[in-house]
C-alpha cells in the first residue's frame, strides 16, 4: 500500500513538473500567447501584466463605436492592436487582433515578416479578395487574414477592381502589409 502510494506521488510530481508553459509569442487558431478567443476585456490586465495597455475612448461613449486596444511592451514597442466585440463592455471578447511584432509566430513559422510564398506553401488559402489598395488572403485553418499591398503586384494587376485574384497572380516575394487574427466567427 505504501509502495503504491509512493509510486503515485512520484508519478504525480513528475507529471505536473513536465507541464509545458505557453509560449507568449505562439499564434494558434484560437490563441495568441495567453490570449484566447474567449478572453474578456477585463482579463487583459492580468494577461499583459508586464506590458502596457492603451485604450482610447474619445467621444465614442455616445455613438458606441468599438475602440481599439493597443498593447505595448514596457519599453514602448507595439506588440498588437486588439478590437473588442463590443464597445465599452468589460465582458466583451476580442473580435480581431492585428499582429505588429515579428516575434509572434505560428507553428508553421508565419509572422509579419513572411512573404506570400511562405503563406501559400504552409497553409491552404481559403479566399483572396481584391480590395482598393491591397489583396486580402484568408486562411480559415488559422482564422487569419493577410493583407498584401497592391504595390507588391505587377503593374497590370494593381488597378483592375473586377479582377478575381488567384494565388498565381501574387508574386512569391510579396511582403505582408498586415496580419490579422479574426475571432468574430469562432463563437
Amino acid at each position: 500500500m505504501i509502495k503504491s502510494l509512493l509510486s503515485f506521488i512520484i508519478f504525480a510530481v513528475l507529471f505536473t513538473g513536465c507541464k509545458k508553459e505557453q509560449d507568449p509569442f505562439q499564434i494558434g487558431k484560437k490563441h495568441i500567447g495567453l490570449l484566447t478567443d474567449s478572453t474578456q476585456i477585463k482579463d487583459l490586465e492580468a494577461i499583459f501584466s508586464k506590458d502596457s495597455i492603451v485604450k482610447f475612448i474619445g467621444g465614442d461613449e455616445f455613438i458606441g463605436n468599438k475602440n481599439n486596444i493597443n498593447i505595448f511592451e514596457k519599453g514602448g514597442k507595439k506588440l498588437m492592436i486588439l478590437t473588442p466585440s463590443q464597445a465599452l463592455d468589460s465582458t466583451a471578447v476580442i473580435e480581431s487582433i492585428q499582429i505588429i511584432d515579428s516575434r509572434y509566430i505560428t507553428n508553421k513559422n508565419i509572422s509579419v515578416l513572411s512573404t506570400f510564398k511562405d503563406i501559400n506553401s504552409s497553409y491552404n488559402i481559403s479566399r483572396i479578395d481584391n480590395l482598393i489598395n491591397s489583396v486580402l488572403i484568408t486562411v480559415n485553418e488559422l482564422n487569419a487574414s493577410f493583407a498584401i499591398d497592391k504595390k507588391e503586384l505587377p503593374a497590370n494587376l494593381r488597378f483592375d477592381m473586377n479582377l478575381k485574384f488567384e494565388a498565381i497572380h501574387i508574386p512569391d516575394n510579396a511582403k505582408l502589409k498586415y496580419f490579422f487574427l479574426n475571432w468574430h466567427n469562432t463563437h
